[in-house]
């Protein structure tokens, strides 16, 4: 084995390690979540059809790209994010406060971007927590 291949060998397991290590930290990185946004409730109501059209419309417009049609995280533009997409039709994600989603959903992070400026009208972010809680 000549030394180049060797040298190539030895980096290799390396290499995968940092990675592994880097996307382990990306996703375990928990959020730090103001105390606002913790005691917030939703103020809108799933039983709200127009509510749940306006959900749907801007999910479909601001979210589905890398969210996917159903929440799973499988989006077309997911492959392209460094962050693994969160699947949120799991009972974690649904079991988190209102204040909670509505945080990681329109305030953001990393990759996750804030949609504030996007979505100005808070009552219809709120309709896409409602929406979102459907999957």
């Amino acid at each position: 084995m000549n030394k180049l291949t060797s040298i190539l060998l030895l980096l290799l397991p390396i290499s995968i390690v940092l990675l592994s290590m880097k996307s382990y930290e990306t996703q375990g990185d928990p959020w730090d979540i103001p105390e606002e946004y913790r005691t917030m409730q939703n103020p809108t109501s799933a039983d709200d059809d127009e509510c749940m059209d306006v959900g749907e419309s801007l999910y479909d417009k601001h979210c589905k790209s890398c969210h996917g049609d159903e929440g799973f995280g499988d989006g077309k533009k997911a492959g392209e994010i460094d962050t693994e997409m969160p699947d949120v039709t799991t009972e974690l994600f649904k079991k988190q406060a209102p204040g909670v989603k509505y945080y990681q959903s329109f305030i953001g992070r990393d990759d996750m971007p804030n949609f504030e400026k996007k979505i100005p009208s808070e009552e219809d972010r709120w309709c896409i927590i409602n929406y979102m809680d459907t999957f």
